[in-house]
């Protein structure tokens, strides 16, 4: 009678619990409903499944095949390795950067007008959100002779490039061939950012970013500590969960697991880049020997610079190299235009929600400081810049009116609506002063040069 009464406990005690796991299972992918309506404006079983990039998921650079991305490269300092990437439609090509295309790239018809972009990798990202939507060519076919053209947007930027590095690009470029019609610069950040970075480590302000050469350098002089070693095996095992969970994502037939799983990828990211940083403090210059047991030669300095004095050179450095470009542009009646990209630590009149800034803003990054006490510098050298021929747009506010989230991490980079905002700023400004310089009003732009 004993064993008969417990046997029916246990039945109505699994019946309770089922009903409570269905419920729970209800709730959950109810709320997990209103989440994704809320980030994406439309419902879960009849949506248009997201790209990477719209379900503001920070990838950059991440390349789920390879365990190293880049490559020491003799012009360039260092580039990415030429193969596929996780956007349809693009692959790293045979200079590394991401591009439908190889290069030199030549025109198939004389119909093409070629955008060259340079910077870092907001550059390259711009570079991805106006192949994808076209909001610069819809622009200039407002201006009187570009009515009817096909714009071919080529990337030569990549994450961590710094002047003079898009010079030296922009020069190797031309030497091997490549034609342009105009050539748009996006920078700032990287140049104060990593510049400082490099200032720390005692390595010469203009060369290549410290954070992205040494780990190369390191490796091949075998000189790195075991504990860059430990973390770069961390590294290369995240990508594997990573790349499991982003199928997950894309696959998903539930809010609920949708939900989840963009939970568990926002952790994996966060760690990802958390170990990202701790592999580049690890990493050090050899210099028990002051570097001369390597492989590799770079100008470095005796001493850290005061941040007085790194900065002045760092901000002399960005007006001389953007202005070299502006000339070696203009003797080819190319025009040139070169954009001061917004960044989060810049304060403007952008009131920051919580939750951006959560996202957006941390107290640990070494990049905080430069762009406090930098960007004010960049700001006063505009004027220099424009006195010397270069047409210069501050986009600094562009993100101030916008109600949405523009920042995908603590560094840089934007979400779509950002790059959306930064996209049409830049199209809005060159259609305008294109329409400016064009006297007679049917100016072939691609041919004849344009004066102001």
């Amino acid at each position: 009678m004993k064993h008969k009464f417990n046997r029916k406990q246990i039945k109505e005690v699994g019946k309770i619990t089922l009903i409570n796991l269905l419920l729970l299972g209800f709730f959950v992918e109810l709320g997990s409903l209103g989440f994704y309506l809320v980030r994406h404006n439309q419902l879960f079983y009849t949506r248009q499944r997201p790209s990477i990039e719209e379900m503001g998921l920070n990838l950059e650079g991440m390349r789920m095949e390879i365990s190293i991305v880049e490559r020491l490269h003799p012009y360039f300092g260092y580039a990415p390795k030429p193969g596929p990437d996780f956007r349809p439609g693009f692959k790293y090509n045979n200079y590394g950067f991401i591009s439908p295309y190889n290069y030199p790239f030549v025109k198939t018809n004389e119909n093409q007008f070629i955008v060259g972009v340079f910077g870092g990798s907001v550059a390259s990202n711009y570079s991805i959100y106006e192949i994808q939507n076209g909001i610069l060519e819809t622009k200039l076919r407002e201006v009187p002779g570009l009515e009817n053209k096909e714009l071919i947007i080529l990337s030569f930027a990549t994450g961590g490039y710094k002047q003079p590095q898009q010079l030296l690009i922009l020069n190797y470029l031309l030497s091997v061939g490549q034609v342009f019609d105009m050539v748009i610069n996006i920078d700032g950040f990287n140049e104060l950012a990593l510049s400082s970075v490099n200032n720390e480590q005692k390595l010469e302000l203009t060369m290549p970013s410290a954070s992205h050469i040494q780990p190369l350098t390191n490796l091949g002089n075998q000189s790195l500590s075991t504990k860059a070693l430990e973390s770069l095996l961390k590294i290369k095992q995240a990508k594997p969960r990573i790349n499991q969970v982003v199928s997950n994502l894309k696959n998903c037939r539930m809010a609920s697991c949708y939900t989840i799983n963009n939970l568990a990828i926002q952790g994996l990211i966060k760690d990802y880049y958390q170990e990202v940083a701790r592999f580049q403090r690890y990493q050090q210059i050899p210099d028990d020997d002051g570097g001369e047991g390597s492989v590799f030669l770079f100008y470095t300095q005796e001493s850290v610079l005061p941040e007085e004095k790194a900065l002045a050179k760092i901000t002399d450095t960005w007006v001389r190299t953007s202005t070299v470009m502006n000339h070696i542009l203009s003797a080819k009646n190319i025009p040139y235009f070169h954009i001061l990209q917004p960044n989060q630590y810049h304060a403007t009149n952008r009131v920051f929600s919580s939750e951006e800034k959560a996202i957006a803003f941390s107290e640990n990054t070494p990049y905080r400081q430069p762009i406090v006490a930098g960007y004010p510098l960049l700001l006063n050298r505009i004027a220099d810049l424009e006195a010397a021929g270069v047409t210069i747009f501050n986009g600094v506010n562009i993100f101030d009116a916008a109600p949405e989230i523009m920042y995908i991490d603590n560094c840089c980079h934007y979400t779509p609506a950002g790059e959306h905002i930064l996209s049409s700023y830049v199209a809005e400004s060159i259609k305008n002063i294109l329409n400016q310089r064009l006297n007679p009003p049917n100016l072939n732009l691609a041919n004849e040069p344009l004066t102001d």
